[in-house]
């Protein structure tokens, strides 16, 4: 019975031939060394009795072997049913009913209105919040005002938006 160590030993000492062994299998170095290290973690724990060095390299190479074609039969299932699968491009695109396009259109300008009769500051702070993805910092460094300040703006200008969304909901 050959100890852990003396297993972790002949990995480390094969490590690099098991490698290049497994990539003349798959084709890709990557996708070896991730199988190389697999076999490496159900290699050291086994509870076989291999004998020699020797044997337990055979061993090794054995389950490198192993995983390489159970990775490679896999592939060769998914890309199968990948292919059953038809392109993206042949499903439909759901199209909005023309009431539903006429629903967002309204509740755009609703929106719109809301924000032209907003305080210039506080729509400013909106756009540049929701638009434009930045912070409350730097909205507060653009605009001249404290982070409380450009808080407050933005909870203002959304509050009164989902207010009205709400109100036209109803």
């Amino acid at each position: 019975m050959i100890d852990i160590e003396t297993r972790h030993e002949v990995y480390i000492a094969n490590r690099t031939a098991l490698v290049a062994y497994a990539t003349r299998i798959l084709g890709s170095r990557e996708t070896a060394e991730d199988i190389v290290q697999d076999a490496f973690l159900r290699f050291a724990p086994a509870n076989t009795n291999t004998g020699s060095p020797g044997q337990t390299l055979a061993y090794l190479y054995k389950i490198v072997r192993n995983l390489s074609f159970d990775f490679l039969k896999r592939q060769k299932v998914e890309a199968r049913e990948r292919q059953n699968e038809p392109p993206f491009w042949s499903i439909p695109n759901e199209q909005p009913t023309p009431e539903e396009f006429v629903s967002v259109t309204d509740e755009v300008r609703q929106i719109s209105q809301v924000l032209n009769d907003l305080p210039h500051e506080v729509r400013i702070a909106l756009e540049m919040h929701r638009f434009g993805g930045y912070t409350l910092e730097e909205i507060a460094a653009h605009l001249g005002i404290s982070v409380a300040t450009a808080h407050r703006h933005v909870r203002t200008a959304m509050t009164r938006v989902a207010t009205m969304l709400l109100a036209n909901a109803s």
